[in-house]
């Protein structure tokens, strides 16, 4: 799976990747995974995909993707700050949604901080829809997720 925006290539993460992804999460999230969770993810969750954007060779952005049976989650998207506003993240979650359903999944869902408007806004963008709240959902400040469906079939 690859795909050409200028120069972005979108293609399957692998193990060589973890340092670049956690500067990359660590650059774009209050709470960071930690290396052992992608390792984890990598190696071990048989129900993840994850997926890297590179420019150049460098990677400046990653999606992971659960799909169990007919319901498919996206676990994290992540864009470096300056390479954000480049359409890389809606490149992204295209190609985890393309994924899902060759995975066979029904439905796609994700969480998004209710304050993340600009999130929210891509997500309609690409057919999501709000579906609930979890409250108190992250664990830096308490805030609530925005739970956002998408129908795959």
């Amino acid at each position: 799976m690859v795909a050409f925006l200028d120069s972005l290539t979108i293609r399957k993460m692998t193990i060589e990747d973890v340092d670049d992804i956690y500067e990359v999460e660590k650059r774009s999230f209050a709470v960071p995974w930690t290396k052992d969770s992608f390792y984890y993810e990598l190696e071990q969750n048989l129900f993840s995909n994850y997926m890297v954007a590179e420019i150049g060779g460098k990677i400046v952005g990653y999606c992971g993707l659960w799909v169990i049976m007919e319901d498919a989650q996206i676990t994290n998207i992540a864009v470096l700050p300056e390479y954000r506003g480049k359409k890389i993240g809606e490149t992204l979650l295209t190609f985890a949604k393309q994924l899902a359903f060759e995975l066979s999944a029904e439905r796609l869902s994700l969480e998004v901080r209710v304050s993340n408007y600009i999130a929210q806004s891509l997500y309609k963008k690409l057919g999501f829809s709000p579906g609930g709240i979890r409250k108190n959902y992250y664990t830096d400040n308490s805030e609530d997720a925005l739970v956002m469906w998408v129908n795959l079939k």
